[in-house]
């Protein structure tokens, strides 16, 4: 085996080019890691991970366009052995229970130490599953309290439409990134507002920030 097969090729995808450059000095500081691609969008990291077929992905969830929980569910369903390593701001167990059911392997937030960056990727490599300490620890505490957030209610494609809601993003901007009709959309609006029990858009919102599932 020659020293490249040993070479885990990671691919970013972050819309901060600032985020990125540091990711990127980080990863290829450690000798078994190179960065072979960079993207910035949902879209464009479907378009680049198809291109070079990383051993790794990872990828953000809060970028423009489709954004990462899109892009994700549409990378694994035309290639379902990638391997994504969620790499987030985002601190609930929400947002982590959705990531590993779509299919990523892994689940950190941007506060964790440099070498849990470095970890995660080793085992996601490997097919093994890496969620951070503290969020892990959240999960297992809601499963054995049974307490249940009316989140939870909400299915795969309904939880993107209200987070998209919750953002500000319009009927019609939401189904065009989702490939969706403006009605099906407005269907699922309907669901959405009658399992969370919101009135309107921000009512919406407000769920969200409760919820640690966008900032305030």
């Amino acid at each position: 085996m020659s020293t490249s097969d040993l070479i885990i090729k990671v691919m970013l995808a972050d819309d901060h080019a600032v985020v990125r450059m540091g990711f990127r000095l980080l990863l290829e500081g450690s000798p078994d890691m190179r960065v072979v691609a960079e993207a910035d969008s949902g879209e464009d990291a479907i378009k680049r991970y198809h291109e070079v077929h990383p051993d790794v992905l990872v990828l953000d969830l809060s970028m423009p366009g489709m954004g990462g929980l899109e892009a994700l569910s549409r990378i694994l369903a035309r290639e379902p052995g990638a391997k994504i390593l969620v790499l987030t701001a985002h601190e609930d167990s929400q947002h982590a229970k959705r990531v590993l059911k779509a299919g990523a392997l892994g689940y950190l937030s941007k506060r964790t130490a440099p070498d849990a960056l470095i970890q995660a990727i080793r085992l996601v490599n490997q097919g093994r599953t890496y969620l951070e300490p503290a969020i892990a620890q959240e999960i297992a505490v809601r499963q054995v309290s049974g307490d249940r957030s009316p989140v939870d209610m909400l299915s795969e494609k309904e939880f993107k439409v209200f987070l998209a809601l919750a953002r500000g993003q319009s009927v019609a901007d939401i189904a065009q990134v989702m490939s969706l009709s403006p009605r099906t959309i407005g269907t699922h609006l309907y669901n959405i507002k009658q399992k969370l029990g919101a009135a309107n858009s921000a009512e919406l919102a407000i769920v969200a920030m409760r919820h640690g599932l966008m900032d305030p």
